[in-house]
């Protein structure tokens, strides 16, 4: 019993010195002569701009905060939104159409006819086709057709910017050949 324990001694004190500090010692040597070797590449700031301070004067330009400054830029401004009214009062005064209940991608013009001289379109939405002419809505952006031609019918639109003015814009929907 007594040599077992001895024998479990002499493998751990085995085991122990094989994790000793030579490993360790290679690993630190190999890290200093990374360090000294490696040098890193530091591109030089640009000195910074002189900042020159200027005095304000009020008689060389327009007082910031001004009336008749403010009162200009309101005027402008209501100028503006009223020219943004009268285009899309019309559009929401007036009865909706079936086809813009849909978004102008679910939909697919798959033909034109003319129709007592009268071009009209062949839309299909939702697996129905539509019959469409000059002057009806498509759309969810108040898409009003303007021209109907063989192989497009060409809209025009009416989106609010990114200033959140309304503008016209022209969309156009081509004739899908060959989808099912």
């Amino acid at each position: 019993m007594m040599r077992t324990g001895r024998l479990v001694l002499i493998c751990c004190a085995a085991v122990l010195s094989a994790c000793g500090p030579t490993a360790e010692g290679e690993l630190r040597q190999w890290m200093a002569e990374q360090r000294a070797t490696t040098k890193p590449r530091i591109t030089p700031l640009t000195e910074p701009k002189q900042f020159q301070p200027q005095a304000y004067t009020v008689e060389s330009g327009v007082e910031p905060f001004s009336q008749i400054k403010l009162t200009q830029a309101l005027t402008r401004d209501s100028v503006q939104s009223a020219a943004n009214a009268t285009l899309i009062a019309p559009e929401m005064a007036r009865r909706k159409e079936p086809l813009e209940a849909f978004p102008l991608d679910a939909m697919a013009m798959v033909g034109s006819l003319n129709k007592t001289g009268t071009p009209t379109a062949l839309l299909k939405v939702d697996n129905l086709l539509y019959q469409v002419r000059v002057g009806n809505y498509l759309g969810q952006n108040y898409g009003k057709i303007i021209k109907i031609s063989e192989n497009a019918i060409v809209l025009r639109e009416i989106v609010q910017d990114a200033t959140g003015d309304w503008i016209e814009r022209t969309a156009s929907l081509d004739l899908q050949e060959g989808k099912k």
